[in-house]
């Protein structure tokens, strides 16, 4: 299972300023990365991240600064968490519709019943004028 070490931010500052002061000392920067590396007791590729994010956000090689990739993990966490309520929403739609469909059928089947009977017709009411109550309890045509 692999193992993480948390190392401070100002561990990371000074291991990441040794390397750019040292890198004259040696033949390439890996060179100085392995070396400073192996002397504060962390691996030569964790250092080798730390001294890539570092060159990024001081402008000397592409890629996202720290905080443009803070944002952009922000980001999609508020996309993920949108997503998730959108779907919350149209599952809450879908139930309701269905809810509503099944009073204008059982509204119907009813009026239906009471036509077949000899029993006068419920009164016709337009749909804006009904509320979502009168329309499961009640026997009402609407058209």
């Amino acid at each position: 299972m692999k193992t993480t070490t948390k190392y401070s931010p100002e561990f990371r500052e000074r291991a990441v300023r040794m390397v750019f002061e040292h890198q004259g000392e040696h033949k390439t920067q890996w060179a100085a990365i392995v070396s400073i590396a192996t002397k504060i007791g962390c691996t030569g590729e964790t250092l080798r991240k730390w001294v890539r994010q570092a060159e990024r956000d001081q402008g000397k090689r592409a890629g996202l600064t720290s905080t443009e990739r803070e944002r952009l993990k922000q980001l999609e966490r508020e996309n993920l968490e949108l997503k998730r309520a959108n779907e919350i929403l149209r599952k809450a739609a879908a139930f309701f519709a269905r809810a509503e469909a099944i009073c204008r059928l059982r509204r119907i089947i009813a009026g239906l019943s009471m036509f077949r009977q000899g029993g006068h017709r419920p009164p016709a009411i337009p749909l804006s004028r009904i509320r979502y109550s009168q329309l499961c309890a009640s026997h009402v045509t609407v058209f």
